[in-house]
């Protein structure tokens, strides 16, 4: 199995929106390759980011009810 990110990974993380980012991290199935290796640093390292430069604590309690995960 690889751990280089693909192209086409990379682009994704770096356009999906927050509320996206979360919803791949709550309801993708266990071993989902978004999580893997290079891929799965870049993914948490952009979130992270993300979630400060779009408004931290706040944004990251809408995107969660937004995506159905308020309990």
């Amino acid at each position: 199995m690889s751990t280089s990110m693909t192209d086409a990974e990379k682009k994704w993380i770096d356009t999906a929106p927050y509320e996206a980012l979360l919803y791949k991290v709550r309801f993708a199935p266990a071993g989902d390759s978004m999580f893997l290796g290079d891929t799965g640093d870049y993914f948490i390292k952009t979130m992270k980011e993300r979630r400060a430069a779009d408004g931290g604590d706040a944004e990251h309690v809408r995107a969660s009810k937004a995506i159905g995960f308020d309990r």
